[in-house]
Formats: structure tokens, sequence, C-alpha cells
């Protein structure tokens, strides 16, 4: 039995082009000698669809989609994810397609509400006591068909998989739109074999790729043999059709090679930034060059994701600006064959100064003057993004965004933030890594070695050891850490306590941040609802 995994790219609530690709994808794995076609989870609607689904314009527009696939299914059967609807419950759900009719529906048991996932809010569970086999016409394989959070069954007293080889299932097909984070290929693996060792029976994984807001999905579809060995692997961040013959004698057994971290970020990122665009609409972004790290690897960023003719780079000195940081932004944007505009900003300050002078008499300049600087050039660049069409791309880091270290309506203006879930040792990896994979200095070396500095004020430096504090906020945002955790493993209490006050204040400055691309376990975003007015302390 040949089974192709179709990993392809959906977007939400684009009824014809998901019909569409699904049908193409259909066309060219039957050509190709499929038996049976299989797509992702959700594939008719886009994931996640959110609450559109509790639209009921979009619950038809669904139901027309897959019945319109469906009439084009022939002999060769499909598998593909839509929205079940019955009486007022609404299902996320898997049709088996064949003779131009939907011959059985599978329903997702096991709905995931834990960080980026809310499933509950909106979709009925399917039965728990009731995971049937399916024998797809034509074929004599009892077949488990499964969505997703079923594979991931081992959160919960419901085991979907073990049910359905209880039951008869032969070979168990997991349609997916699993989000991409870093170690979550290797998480898949180790819970796919684990599975197979004991069940024996195969297991064919198909997963979405794309880019949908602040989520990226990986594709990486898997497939294994009876025996736990891996038979057949999708390419990561790329849509593809996965070839798989679980008959067949003898099979090649594939070694499942680790990718390196930063390839897996930068690939992600640029996944993220141009599906971003092109399901937004829009070609063209602009950049802040300071001559800094963070907006370094966020322009070879988006050079990679839009083509450097669709970039634009601003470099907006000041008079505290040093001549490395200018000659550092000329330098990288000569490297990415992208134009840089100057814009000089000292007239600007000038101005702020005499209009404010009056009203700010007898008081010292402090960080309220530095912010202005920040918030003259987040300016400059909506207005660029105004006249030209083209989106602002903010250029923050994680650990900056998590302390606070950044300036509402300056440096943090923006339609995405592409490196919000990056922390400041991830950025400096990932750029050396950009700089040995295109085997030449892109990202110029003073760059990666200076000392980080917002340039907001004469000799100004960041007021944070990076090595100690990034993996401190780590522990703080994702691991949830508690206080006494954080100071036994050997942080000093003081830094410690500073660091959470940080994290705790600055909240009300990321419910006003740009969208950020999701690479971590927990992201600030979607995946991490806390209240902006929050008492609690951690003990």
């Amino acid at each position: 039995m040949k089974i192709a995994l179709c990993q392809i790219n959906s977007i939400v609530g684009n009824f014809k082009y998901n019909s569409d690709k699904i049908l193409s994808f259909y066309t060219q794995a039957v050509e190709t000698g499929a038996d049976l076609v299989v797509f992702p989870e959700l594939c008719i609607t886009g994931y996640p669809p959110m609450d559109l689904l509790l639209e009921n314009s979009f619950i038809r527009q669904n139901l027309k989609a897959i019945e319109k696939v469906s009439s084009h299914i022939k002999k060769i059967p499909a598998i593909a994810g839509f929205v079940r609807k019955v009486d007022s419950r609404i299902y996320n759900s898997a049709a088996v397609m064949q003779n131009s009719r939907i011959s059985a529906t599978y329903d997702k048991i096991l709905l995931p509400t834990y960080d980026v996932f809310d499933e509950k809010r909106h979709f009925t569970n399917g039965s728990t006591t009731d995971p049937i086999p399916i024998l797809i016409a034509g074929e004599t394989v009892m077949v488990g068909i499964q969505i997703c959070e079923d594979l991931w069954d081992h959160k919960y007293e419901c085991k979907v998989t073990d049910q359905m080889v209880t039951k008869g299932a032969e070979l168990i097909i997991n349609i997916s739109s699993s989000p991409f984070h870093v170690g979550k290929r290797s998480e898949r693996i180790e819970l796919i074999t684990n599975k197979v060792k004991y069940l024996k029976v195969p297991f064919l994984y198909c997963n979405l790729v794309g880019g949908q807001d602040e989520l990226i999905f990986d594709g990486h579809s898997l497939a294994y043999d009876a025996d736990g060995n891996l038979i057949a692997e999708g390419k990561q961040f790329e849509e593809e059709i996965i070839s798989v013959d679980v008959n067949k004698e003898e099979v090649t057994i594939r070694d499942a090679k680790p990718f390196k971290q930063e390839e897996e970020i930068f690939s992600a990122l640029v996944l993220g930034v141009r599906d971003y665009f092109k399901k937004t609409g829009h070609e063209k972004c602009i950049i802040g060059l300071s001559g800094g790290i963070d907006s370094a690897l966020t322009a070879c960023i988006a050079v990679e994701a839009l083509g450097s003719e669709n970039v634009t780079f601003v470099a907006m000195p000041s008079k505290f600006s040093s001549k490395a940081s200018v000659d550092d932004a000329a330098k990288l944007a000569e490297n990415l064959g992208v134009k840089l505009l100057n814009i000089p900003i000292d007239d600007l300050m000038l101005e702020y100064d005499d209009v404010l002078k009056n009203h700010f008499d007898g008081l010292k300049q402090d960080i309220t003057e530095e912010n202005i600087q920040a918030r003259i050039r987040g300016n400059i660049l909506m207005a660029f993004s105004n006249k030209f069409g083209c989106l602002v791309l903010s250029t923050g880091n994680k650990t900056e965004l998590a302390l606070g270290y950044c300036t509402l309506y300056g440096d943090m203006s923006g339609g995405l933030a592409v490196i919000s879930d990056l922390n400041k040792l991830d950025v400096y990896s990932t750029s050396k890594w950009y700089n040995k994979h295109k085997k030449c200095e892109v990202i110029p070396k003073n760059i990666i070695d200076k000392i980080p500095s917002a340039e907001l004020s004469k000799g100004q430096v960041d007021p944070f050891d990076y090595q100690v504090v990034s993996p401190l906020v780590d522990n703080i945002v994702e691991q949830k850490k508690s206080r006494r955790e954080l100071i036994d493993s050997g942080y000093d209490p003081k830094l410690v306590d500073h660091t959470i006050n940080l994290v705790k204040r600055a909240e009300f400055k990321r419910r006003q941040a740009p969208p950020g691309l999701r690479v971590t376990t927990k992201a600030f975003g979607i995946g991490r609802r806390y209240p902006i007015v929050n008492h609690f302390h951690r003990d």
C-alpha cells in the first residue's frame, strides 16, 4: 500500500486556495502511484481558525469546500482535515473521501487547551470510547485515523493509539497541525518511536507547513515501520509529498539526523516572515538599521525571506551614535545588497527639546529624552510604511522584551516582531551561524564583537550581563521557575527579585507589541496570557 503524505501550506479562511491546493497535490500523488493520499489537520480551513469558528458562515463555507474536494476524489481515496457540524456542535474532524463522496469521518478526541491551543473553546471531543479503525475501500488494511493531540495521549487518561490497535488497527495515520518550536522535532520522534516499539504497527504522521500569524509549522512528516524504524521523513519548512510503501518487505531505514539549532531557528523565522507577508498581501518591508546585532540579524532574515529588492534599511544616527555603528550599518547593507537611507535625527531632537523645555524647566535629562530619540525613529519608519505601503519589522529580542528594555511607540513600533522569541544569546549564536553558513562575513565582525548599546546617551551600554540575565529570563518565562528554585540554582537573590519585577512590570508594553514569531516553548503572545494588574509574588 503506497501512501502519499502531503505536507501543504494552507491559508486560514481561504477555502478556494486550500481546496485547489489539496486537489493539485492529490493529482500529483495519484500520478506517482499512490493508493491513499493524506493531508494535514484542518487543511480545509487553515490552522488555527480561532474564533472564526464562531461564525456560522465560516462553518458553512468549510463544509462546501470539503464537499467540493470530495467530489473530485475518485477511485484513489484521500484523508483531509475539516470542521464537522452535528446540530450545534462542531468537531475537529478527518474526512475519508472516495468515489466522489465522504465515506467516513473521525472526530478528534483529545483537545489541547495549553500554551497556544484553546480547542475546547470551540470543539466538542470525539467519543473517547469509540476510536474505531476504518477499512479504506479497496484495501485490506484497517487504518486507525487520529488527529494531532491524539498522538500526545501520554498526557491524558484516554490512550487513543492503544485503543485503536486493540480494536484492530494495523496502521496508524495521524494528521496534524503541530507548530514548531526548538526541540519539537526530537519530541515527535521520541513519542512515535516509543509507541511503535510496543504497539508493533506502522505509524504515519502528516504535518502542516507554513506560517500563520505568530505560529510556524515545520512540516517534517514522518513514517515508521512496525519495528520502529524511520522509513520516510519530510523536509522541514517546505511543502512536499512524501511517498511511503508500508507493505514493502525491504525498506530503506533512515537515520533521523539532528538539525543544528541555529539552522532550525533561522529557517523557521524566514518561513514565518515570508508567509506573514504573502498571506497579509504585503511585499516590502523597512527596517531601522542601528549597527547593532538585533537589527543585523533581522535584516538578514528579511532579505532571505523577501529578497533584497523588497527590503529597505534606514539609518537614523544621532549625536550619540558611534562612527563604528554608522559604518557597520552601511557595511551590512552593502553586503546584503539593500538600499540604505541615512536620516540623521539631531535636528528633530533639538525641535523636541525646544518644544518641551519650558515644561521640563529645572528637570535633569533622563530616560525621557532617550526615549524621545527612539520614538522619533519609530515615527520616521512608520511614515515610510504609510507612504510606500511597506511593513516595519521591529528588531527587539526576547530578553529585552521580557525586561521592558524597549521603547513603547519607538523601537517597538512595527507590523511584525521577527526575533522577539530569541533571547540575546540566541541572537548572537544565530548570527554567527549565518555568517558560517554563507561562508563569508555578511554580518560585520564588529557588530558581533562590540558591547551592545542602545546609544541613546553618551557612553551608554546595555545594563545587563546577557550571559547571566538571558538564561535567567528564560527560566522565569519559559520554565516558570519559582524564586526559591532560581536562588537554589545559583542566581543572586537581588538579581532574581529585580528580574522578576522587571518581567512583571513590562506586561503592559508587551500587550501593545506587534505579533512575534514563536520558536520556543513559551513565547510572548497568544500562548502566554498574564494580567497587567498583577500583585502576585513568586515564593
